[in-house]
């Protein structure tokens, strides 16, 4: 079972994210998502356990809790979307002129 976990601390390692889940069953892989550009952590990650019932233990014991200075939220992933992996065609907004906004009366 996949677990999506967010508000984590921006201070937190992968290691220590990992140590927090651990008595609750096998974990199969944990990881803290990292800003491509900046390398910061952006603040949510996926703990995946092995079995269905360790998933659900966890959720259920670590959901609200406080985890290095901020109190984290646990629930189960969803699946991820299919994504266009550039911003030609079906949404994203390019750049360019005109976007919006108070322009200070430019048109």
């Amino acid at each position: 079972m996949n677990l999506y976990v967010s508000n984590i601390a921006f201070k937190l390692r992968d290691d220590e994210l990992r140590q927090a889940f651990e008595p609750y069953g096998e974990i199969v892989s944990s990881k803290i998502i990292m800003d491509r550009e900046t390398g910061r952590s952006r603040g949510f990650g996926f703990v995946e356990f092995s079995s269905r019932e360790a998933g659900l233990s966890a959720i259920d014991a670590l959901n609200g809790i406080d985890l290095g200075g901020k109190e984290i939220t646990v629930s189960e992933a969803r699946p991820r979307e299919d994504r266009p992996r550039n911003n030609f065609g079906g949404g994203g907004g390019g750049g360019g002129y005109n976007r919006g906004g108070s322009g200070g009366g430019r048109y």
